[in-house]
This record gives structure tokens, sequence and C-alpha cells, in this order.
């Protein structure tokens, strides 16, 4: 097997009959019925005229029709560009200008912001054993010839600028799905709840695409809900993969309900990717789930993985892990702000990306001659060879001469039992950057500013105490829940 699209049909070959995935419609699939919706797309795809090496745009949100598009894109040798359809027009509009799409399907029968994207565009209806999904072409057949072993093309999300697509080849996309059944201990057994949008790596490859590796039973959610999550839970999910604000807001849900724990009898596998993990939440998370918490570090220009950790439960280890295997990573502590082990961590291996889309100078910036990827990430690594992340080389914050950590700020504030979820960053003045916290708290919460500054007064030194708390309901996020930090400034401005 050589290609992403080669682990369905094995599933076909060995297992036709099992079950593959559900979504939010009420409608199933056994790998069967999936092989047979993806060749039914393809055909419609080849009959648009659509080549090898045509970029096929997904505008979606979690559902059959999807999962469909994306390997009926890789059967025919296309690139399939998942974009998530809660992105505004002109986020939209950007990607596809770069893309050139010969195709565009999007999964409007799930979607209400797939079905508003479709009437600004122009799409079709297109009904099949996949569902409902409208279906442009808004520039033709173009084949990229370089692309040949490029499977998915992804945009990278929160940053300012234009979009750079990142080029994941079959390898990398195959190696990601590989190592996270690997990682997870992932059988033909287990139920994987896919909330995690697929048009993002974490959701794509480390749920998608290990589980079709596997032969597993994915029940996908276009959208986070925290009382679905709950039920789900409860109901004979094994895997769950989620970021901090998820388990956040089901701690709190299922604590209003005046329980302490979840209560699943099968849930055995939990992970929380995006954001350092808090020792005393993991203490409480493990508590709640009963199942131990593990932490990973990747990005979409590493197929998802970088490294993971593998503990029992009640190991105190809050880093990220160790490399996967057959992954190298090193510090590199010229930066500023670097020395002493600390610095910005580099990567190698076959997870690596192809490189940024049509984008040669950004792929020369962050990956030179001999493989190795800068991550624009600041770490360390511990006595046991663990890798820690402090935060983002461009996020460090330097206070009065002294380096401050966001993502140790963060841990300090979410130590608090009324915060759901804190985001530091760092603001210019005259000579020096302030420190500048925005914290997340529940509808009812009476929690001050006053408050959470006694509150952290004795765990964080004064050189990193926040200027300011800004205490709000909701933070500026992407739709996989990570806090998009570039946005708080411009959010909050009338606070601040």
């Amino acid at each position: 097997m050589q290609r992403v699209d080669d682990f369905l049909a094995h599933q076909v070959a060995t297992r036709p009959k099992a079950r593959a995935f559900a979504d939010a419609t009420g409608h199933s699939w056994t790998y069967a019925a999936f092989d047979d919706a993806v060749s039914e797309m393809e055909a419609h795809l080849i009959a648009t005229g659509l080549k090898p090496g045509d970029r096929v745009m997904i505008l979606s949100e979690n559902c059959l029709a999807a999962v469909a598009a994306i390997f009926a894109a890789l059967r025919l040798r296309a690139i399939a560009v998942p974009v998530n359809a809660r992105q505004s027009p002109a986020e939209v509009d950007k990607i596809i200008a770069h893309a050139k799409p010969a195709a565009l399907i999007l999964t409007t029968q799930i979607s209400p912001d797939a079905m508003a994207h479709a009437e600004r565009l122009g799409a079709e209806l297109l009904k099949g054993g996949f569902g409902e999904v409208q279906i442009g072409c808004p520039f033709g057949s173009n084949p990229d010839a370089d692309s040949e072993d490029v499977a998915i093309l992804l945009y990278t999300t929160g940053t300012t600028g234009e979009p750079k697509g990142v080029m994941l080849t079959h390898a990398n996309v195959r190696f990601g799905g590989m190592t996270s059944a690997t990682l997870r201990g992932m059988t033909q057994d287990d139920v994987v709840y896919g909330v995690l949008p697929i048009t993002h790596v974490f959701g794509l490859c480390s749920v998608v695409v290990a589980a079709v590796s596997e032969g597993a039973f994915v029940r996908l959610e276009p959208r986070f809900d925290v009382a679905k999550l709950y039920d789900a839970l409860r109901d004979g999910v094994t895997l769950f993969s989620g970021v901090p604000q998820m388990h956040a807001v089901l701690m709190a849900h299922v604590k209003g309900k005046g329980l302490a724990k979840l209560g699943s009898e099968t849930l055995r596998y939990v992970s929380s990717g995006a954001a350092p993990l808090d020792p005393t939440w993991k203490r409480e998370a493990e508590a709640f789930y009963n199942v131990a918490i593990q932490n990973g570090y990747g990005m979409t220009e590493t197929t998802a993985g970088i490294s993971a950790t593998r503990n029992p439960i009640g190991v105190p280890d809050v880093s990220v892990g160790p490399a996967l295997p057959g992954v190298e990573l090193r510090i590199d502590e010229s930066l500023p702000g670097g020395g002493d082990g600390e610095g910005e961590v580099l990567t190698r291996g076959p997870h690596v990306m192809k490189g940024y889309y049509r984008n040669l100078e950004a792929t020369d910036e962050v990956l030179d001659a001999n493989g190795w990827m800068r991550t624009g990430d600041l770490g360390k690594f511990d006595d046991a060879g663990f890798l820690h992340i402090l935060g983002r080389s461009k996020e460090l914050i330097i206070h009065g001469g002294f380096n401050v950590y966001p993502p140790e700020v963060e841990a300090a504030l979410n130590d608090h039992p009324d915060i759901v979820q804190a985001a530091v960053i760092g603001r210019r003045i005259a000579g020096d950057e302030e420190v500048l916290a925005f914290c997340m708290v529940s509808d009812t919460c009476t929690l001050t500013e006053g408050d959470l500054r006694s509150f952290v007064k004795d765990r964080l030194a004064g050189y990193k105490r926040p200027k300011r708390i800004i205490l709000a309901k909701d933070l500026p996020a992407a739709p996989t829940g990570k806090i998009l930090k570039h946005r708080l400034l411009n959010h909050f401005a009338d606070q601040l």
C-alpha cells in the first residue's frame, strides 16, 4: 500500500460489513457502503472533467459526504483541499483564488454555512449515496504536475496575511494516520468520537485516517455540542481526542448535573492537544474521566504529530512526551530568548510536509537542505528526554528584561476553578512589553479581575503577573477550539 485510499481498499477487501462512519444526519456506512459512496463521488468528479493533479476543495463540516469527497479526490489522484465552511467569505475566497480548484464540493446537507457559501458561489445540487452536496467548477481542470505525490492541501488558519497551503504527501498522511492509530492502540473494535474538524490536520489524520487504517468506527459531529459529547461518551465511545476548551466545558456541564465524574463504561483513551497541560487541571481531568490524559505536540506542517505522551493515569508529567517513532527533534538555542537548553524546536522525519503550495520563499524559510523544519515554537527537553513547549517564539514576552512564557501564566490562571480557559499575550509599550491575560468564564461566574490578581500573586513572580486580566464568556477561536491570540487585542479593544 502506497496511497491513503489504499487503507479503504484494504478494509473493503477484509471487513466490508464492518461499521465505518455515522454522522448527524442519522445515516451510517459500512466500509462497503463507504467505498460505494466514494466511487459514486469519483464518477461525478470525472464527469466534470477533473484530472489527476487537479485540486478538489471540500468546503464542509464533519459529515459522511465530506469524508467521501476527500477519499474520492484521492482515488482519482487529485488533491483534496478540505476547508472549514465556518470561515468567512473573504477567507474562503482567498483560498479559492490561491488553490484554483477544478471542483468545489459543499456539504450543504449538514452545514448552514456551507449552504450560504453555495448560494454565494453559484454551486448546483448533487445527490447520491453520499447524501446531498452542492458542486461547482470555479476554474476547470488545471492539473499541477509538480504535486503528483501530494494527497492533501491544508490552508493554515489563525494567521494574518495571505493563506499558506500546506502540501501533505500520501506518505505524510499515511505515516500520520498509522502513527496516531498505534499511539492510541486503536483496533477495529474502537468507536471514535469525531468532533475535531476533519478540515484540519488533527481531525483528518489523527481521527479519520487513523480509524480507516485500522478499520475502527467514527461517529462524526459537525460542531462541538457539550450535551451530545456527554451522551456519546456514555454510549459506547472508546476514544476521544479534543482540545482543552472541550474538556473544560464538558467537566463544567457534568458538574452542573451534580456529578463529579463522567461515568463512562467504555472510554479508554483521552487526549488533549493544541495547548499545554496544567498539572492541577490534569489531575482533575483524570479523576473526572477515570482515564489517563495524554498530551501531544504537532502542527499542520508536520501532519499533526511530532511527540506524544504514553503515561499511565496519575503520572504528573505535563510534557508533550518524547518524539514519535521515526521523528527526530532538536533544540536551536540561537534565537533571542534562547540558551540554557531552551530554544526553537526543530524536527525532521516522514511527518514533515513537502512545502507550502506555490510559495517557495515561505518553504525555504522553514525547511533547510537537510530536511529540518523550524517549528517557530520554543521548547526544552527534561532529564527524561521529554519535550516541553514554552510557547511560540513570536509570542515570547520580554518584560523588564525577563522572559515571560505565556503558557506558564496561562497555567497559573487555569488553576482557578472558575476559569474555563486562559490566553496570554504581550503588548508593546514604550521601551517594554506588558503581559495581558484574557480568561473565559461561565455565564454564572461572579469572579472579578481583583479576585484573579490575588489568586495568581503567590503563583507567579512579579514580572510574570498580567498587567490586565479581561474576563469574558467567549474568546475568539478557530473551529478547532484553539484561541486565536492575534485577534484578542482588537476583539477586546474597548476594555483595554
